[in-house]
C-alpha cells in the first residue's frame, strides 16, 4: 500500500500549503483529497509535486 505521509512533512519543511498547491501551482483540487486518503495519483502529478517541492519521490510517498 502506498502512503503519502512523508509529503505532509516535506510540505511543512518547504512552507508550502495545500492551498498554495491548488492556487499557485495549479494542482487539481481533487489531488490533495486523494493524497490525504492514500488514493491514486498519476506519475505526472507525482513528477509535478517533486518539481514544486524540489524533492524526490521518496520525500512524498512510501510503500507500506
Amino acid at each position: 500500500m502506498i502512503s503519502y505521509s512523508p509529503l505532509w512533512e516535506t510540505m511543512k519543511q518547504k512552507n508550502i500549503s495545500t492551498y498554495a498547491l491548488i492556487k499557485e501551482y495549479e494542482i487539481q483540487s481533487k489531488t490533495p483529497y486523494n493524497l490525504k486518503h492514500n488514493k491514486h495519483i498519476t506519475t505526472a502529478t507525482l513528477e509535478k509535486l517533486c518539481t514544486i517541492l524540489e524533492c524526490t519521490p521518496n520525500e512524498i510517498l512510501t510503500f507500506e
